[in-house]
C-alpha cells in the first residue's frame, strides 16, 4: 500500500510568483491609468494624437503621418516606460523605509520622482521639441503621476 504525499514547491517559488504576478498587475493598472489620464486630461480625448506624440519621441515628426502603426509604437513605449517605473519601485521598496510608512506619502514622492525623471532626463533624450518650463503644467503632470503611477505602486507593492 502506497501513500502519496503532496509535492512541495521550492521555498522561493511561491514568493517569486507572488511578486511577479503583483508586478504585472501593478504595471498594467498603472500603465492603463496613466494612459487614460494622458488621453482624457492632457490630450482632450485625442487617443491617436496622444500615442503618436509618444511615438514621436523616437520617430520624430514621421510619427504623426505614420498611421496606426505609430499609435501602436506609442502604446508600446508608454507601457514599457510604465513597466520600468513599476520595476524600479518594486526593487527599491524594501530598501527605502519611508516608502513603507504611508501609501499617500509614497504616492506623492514617487509621482514627483517619476515626473522629475520624465521631464529632466528622458524628455531630453527624445526627438520631442524642448518647451520652456511651465509650473502649472508641471504640477498638473506630477499630480497625475502621483495617482496613476505612484498610488498603484504604493498600494500593491506593500501587499507582498
Amino acid at each position: 500500500m502506497s501513500v502519496s504525499t503532496p509535492t512541495q514547491q521550492p521555498v522561493l517559488q511561491k514568493p517569486v510568483q507572488g511578486i511577479l504576478s503583483t508586478f504585472i498587475i501593478t504595471w498594467l493598472i498603472a500603465g492603463t491609468l496613466d494612459a487614460l489620464a494622458a488621453v482624457f486630461i492632457l490630450a482632450g480625448g485625442q487617443f491617436t494624437l496622444m500615442f503618436q506624440s509618444i511615438a514621436s519621441a523616437a520617430f520624430g515628426n514621421a510619427a504623426f503621418s505614420g498611421g496606426t502603426g505609430m499609435v501602436f509604437w506609442g502604446i508600446g513605449f508608454h507601457y514599457f516606460i510604465a513597466g520600468c517605473f513599476t520595476a524600479f519601485y518594486f526593487i527599491v521598496y524594501p530598501y527605502l523605509v519611508f516608502l513603507k510608512k504611508s501609501i499617500i506619502l509614497s504616492s506623492v514622492l514617487y509621482g514627483v520622482f517619476v515626473w522629475t525623471v520624465m521631464h529632466f532626463v528622458l524628455h531630453y533624450f527624445t526627438a520631442l521639441p524642448k518647451a520652456p518650463f511651465n509650473l502649472t503644467g508641471a504640477i498638473k503632470n506630477a499630480v497625475i503621476l502621483m495617482f496613476t503611477i505612484g498610488l498603484p505602486n504604493a498600494f500593491f507593492r506593500r501587499r507582498i
